[in-house]
């Protein structure tokens, strides 16, 4: 076996003790440091420099370093557009013979200081795209010959495969960690909503919130004001996710704080009118909260609501179906809005059903909605029975018509039926 042979073994040797230190368990910059350090031992030269393209800066980084000082480690900055980097980042392989008069050198105190003179530079690539360099410094000339060159490709492949491993494990953990905190808060918001109705004489009360993702921007609630007198509120906040989570909950906790502290003298219209110009200050251009807001009696058998651009609130009596509709703009766009105030008188017999628009937007795998019509001739099938079983008659047709489809909005559902619960 020649000699040459032996070396050609070498290095096949040493190439896979490379690819070692990127499957095992250190951390990136470790496996950085190690590689540095051992492109300098098995090519025999002084030094090596690691750096990693900021693309937003368009500069090289300082990634991790063998053989070199801190002074010359933070000399300045190297820029994408050098002209040794666009020629590496182009595919070449860039051997400087004396960086002490080579014109591309832009640092050359620096390098003279430190002692170095010849320069061998070649690109990190990442399934055809440049991340950065890796450079290997002599302190004499030095030819490199074309074994130099294809190690110092290996050990920059090993780079970039150890960086981006790393970039892909740290996005994995930081997408763990942001499922969890959205899990959380899925949770947290989910407190916010009242597990169970409220008893009022005279009244069946129950409700049902069905979250399309962990957290969203539906809402209902039930603020009672006396032992008789009660305020339902539903609202859908535009958006989903995280955002509409945040408004919904600052919303939810503003529309609490405006009806405790108002008296009972206050009316209806003067709490709409400070929610809407509460939600104008907090939303930004293109949002804005749908919203119903009810006072229910059930000693007098009377209902006050404003309907602030929400799906109308759906009153059954007899059979047929009434669109509780007045009131105004959504909230959050004017903030001199006029909103109409209505009181109708209920009866015993009457469902009173509130709810959002998930509830009638989803579609079947044949794109077809299950729509109004659908939730009404539902309702009207079913108002006869309690408000719970209504609830659940409702979603149990809705499941049918939609399959196995998946939901892509929050749905929120109240029914309130006046006298007492039939069993």
């Amino acid at each position: 076996m020649t000699a040459k042979t032996k070396k050609q073994i070498e290095r096949e040797e040493q190439i896979y003790q490379l690819s070692t230190l990127v499957a095992g368990e250190l951390s990136l910059q470790e496996v950085l440091d190690r590689l540095a350090e051992a492109a300098v031992k098995i090519v025999g030269v002084k030094a090596c420099s690691i750096r990693l393209l900021d693309e937003d800066a368009g500069d090289l980084v300082m990634r991790s370093t063998y053989g070199l000082s801190e002074e010359y480690r933070n000399k300045g900055v190297v820029s994408k557009n050098d002209p040794v980097i666009k020629a590496a980042f182009a595919g070449e392989a860039i051997i400087l013979d004396d960086m002490r008069v080579d014109g591309r050198v832009k640092y050359k105190e620096a390098t003279i200081k430190e002692g170095l003179v010849s320069q061998l530079t070649v690109a990190m690539n990442f399934k055809g795209k440049a991340i950065g360099v890796l450079r290997l410094y002599s302190p004499k000339p030095k030819r490199f010959y074309e074994d130099d060159i294809q190690l110092a490709r290996a050990v920059a492949s090993q780079c970039a495969v150890a960086i981006t491993n790393a970039r892909l494990y740290s996005k994995a953990i930081e997408g763990a960690r942001m499922t969890e905190q959205m899990r959380l808060a899925g949770f947290i918001q989910r407190k916010m909503i009242p597990e169970k109705a409220p008893k009022i004489p005279g009244l069946d009360i129950d409700a049902r919130y069905i979250p399309c993702f962990d957290v969203g921007g539906d809402f209902y609630d039930f603020l009672q004001i006396t032992d008789n007198r009660i305020i339902v509120v539903i609202a859908d906040v535009m958006g989903k996710g995280m955002p509409a989570a945040l408004m919904m909950s600052c919303f939810r906790s503003t529309v609490r704080a405006y009806t405790e502290i108002e008296n009972a003298n206050t009316t209806v219209r003067s709490i709409i009118d400070k929610l809407n110009r509460m939600t104008c200050r907090e939303c930004t251009n293109g949002e804005f909260i749908t919203f119903f807001y009810a006072v229910i009696d059930a000693d007098k058998k009377t209902l006050t609501y404003c309907n602030c651009g929400h799906e109308p609130t759906v009153m059954i009596r007899g059979g047929q179906t009434i669109d509780l509709d007045k009131g105004g703009l959504v909230l959050g766009v004017d903030p001199k809005a006029d909103y109409e105030i209505e009181t109708i008188n209920l009866q015993d017999g009457d469902a009173l059903l509130f709810y959002t628009d998930g509830l009638i937007d989803a579609a079947n795998f044949d794109g077809n909605l299950w729509g109004k019509e659908n939730l009404l001739k539902t309702a009207k099938d079913f108002a006869c029975c309690t408000a719970g079983q209504m609830i659940r008659n409702i979603l149990l047709y809705r499941r049918r018509f939609v399959g196995l489809a998946n939901q892509l909005d929050d749905i929120s559902m109240v029914v309130v039926k006046i006298g007492s619960a039939e069993q």
